[in-house]
């Protein structure tokens, strides 16, 4: 797509770190270089502003990448590219059907008024949870990682949506400052709301992740209590 639209050597093109690499290795196989821009820390989608910021004369595109049930502002994205004669592209995930949305909403819906000591995601509009992705928060990522193993160990399928952002991999490293995108890969856990899931699956869950009761810091460690 980004060939047809006669983007190509020389140019840049702005896309998010926190991901997978598969934007950013399109880029680069049309010759151009791929720009990390920031992202919102409630969509976990580009920032438009963050975006605005990296826009540069060599620019050509912009890619919003839709992430875990949750839409990138993409009316704040086109109007960006309106200002900058810029090509905006939209990368959107594979849908369930409308059953099983409805039902990963409701699992979601549960988890949002009984989870303690984590964060819950903000649903927003149009939320289809493809993952229901929380923050455990804390001295970062080993505290997330620890909570993760902890309650694996209950019988929780949880994963880490996000290990590490493509600007610290060694084929797309930059030196730049994106510190929600760095927040959320060291906070971010996303926890099973699949359709298949009994009431007593959404109670397990919920026990071992409050039974942990959040991370409790002491000097630079980080504990959990039970």
């Amino acid at each position: 797509m980004l060939r047809a639209a006669g983007v190509g050597a020389g140019d840049e093109v702005v896309v998010p770190a926190f991901g997978n690499a598969e934007v950013a290795e399109a880029v680069a196989q049309v010759a151009a270089l791929p720009v990390f821009a920031d992202i919102d820390p409630v969509t976990y989608c580009l920032d438009p502003s963050a975006v605005e910021a990296a826009v540069t004369p060599r620019t050509a595109a912009v890619v919003a990448v839709h992430r875990f049930g949750r839409s990138a502002d993409v009316g704040r994205l086109y109007e960006v590219g309106r200002r900058h004669k810029l090509l905006v592209l939209e990368q959107g995930e594979s849908e369930a059907p409308y059953d099983e949305r409805a039902q990963r909403r409701e699992r979601a819906a549960y988890l949002d008024a009984k989870l303690r000591g984590v964060r819950t995601p903000d649903g927003g509009d149009g939320h289809t949870y493809q993952q229901y992705v929380v923050r455990v928060p804390g001295n970062g990522r080993p505290d997330r990682d620890a909570f993760a193993r902890a309650i694996r160990a209950k019988g929780v399928d949880c994963r880490v949506p996000v290990k590490t952002p493509l600007h610290r991999l060694p084929g797309f490293r930059r030196c730049v400052s994106l510190p929600e995108t760095e927040r959320a890969a060291e906070e971010t856990l996303a926890l099973p709301v699949h359709a298949s899931l009994t009431r007593r699956d959404m109670q397990r869950i919920v026990s071992a992740c409050n039974a942990l009761g959040g991370p409790i810091v002491v000097g630079s460690t980080a504990l959990f209590g039970v």
